[in-house]
């Protein structure tokens, strides 16, 4: 039976395509390509695929509209691939639901690393948040079902998330009380280290707090640690359900 992950690879430039489903092939993977958008959701359609590879600038639809459309359809862990450097790029492509990003040029091996890291994070959960034990998290009146990624704020109307802001709200949730640095953060929700400058956190932060109504000048629920970094102030509870 063949267990190798499926990897689809959407990217332009055919040089880039064709070396690394070369690599990923001889790395244990099983590797796609497609040029365009239009050929990403064929090799969906075809192929039962674990994880996309998806460049920013593509010639038909650009690369954040179909990260976004892609998450709306699904969970599937996408790696956004760009030749911009400028931080705002990367703070939209997270917030459009990216699990990750890599700068163009890059090496074979650090994309591999990325890969196997999104796969593992993706796949593993803490013991006490497994879907089918502790479906929903509860929390200073809200409620997080982990299944359907609805957020349920206390007066029961349903609160809508990006993938950024469900993961950075996972993280939070699995440690309550308890203060995060923003290298921390980066870490747990991507899998990597923080870049210099990376201010994607605190944008992330900021638009999760709008969420959760927690705005004004300090808020209550994700607090601000001066000089250290974030912490949920609430207790957490986790039940079967969210009925």
């Amino acid at each position: 039976m063949d267990n190798k992950d499926r990897i689809l690879i959407v990217d332009d430039d055919p040089e880039i395509r064709r070396l690394l489903v070369d690599y990923l092939a001889k790395n244990g993977f099983e590797a796609f390509a497609a040029k365009d958008g239009r050929e990403m959701w064929q090799g969906l359609e075809r192929h039962a695929i674990d994880l996309v590879v998806l460049d920013l600038m593509l010639p038909d639809t650009d690369g954040l509209t179909l990260c976004r459309d892609l998450r709306a359809r699904s969970a599937m862990p996408v790696l956004m691939l760009t030749a911009r450097g400028e931080e705002a790029d990367r703070i939209v492509g997270i917030e459009m639901g990216a699990d990750d990003y890599l700068v163009k040029p890059f090496s074979p091996r650090e994309l591999l690393a990325r890969i196997k890291t999104i796969l593992r994070r993706t796949r593993a959960l803490p013991p006490n948040l497994r879907p089918e034990s502790q479906r929903c998290l509860a929390f200073a009146g809200w409620r997080l079902d982990t299944a359907t990624r609805a957020l349920t704020a206390p007066d029961g109307v349903v609160v809508p998330l990006s993938g950024g802001e469900y993961r950075l709200l996972r993280i939070l949730l699995e440690h309550p009380n308890r203060v995060l640095n923003r290298d921390q953060l980066v870490e747990l929700i991507h899998g990597r280290e923080a870049e210099p400058y990376d201010r994607a956190i605190d944008v992330q932060v900021s638009r999760l707090r709008q969420r959760l109504r927690d705005e004004g000048r300090e808020p209550q629920l994700i607090q601000t640690v001066r000089g250290e970094g974030y912490v949920l102030a609430a207790s957490v509870e986790g039940r079967a359900s969210c009925d």
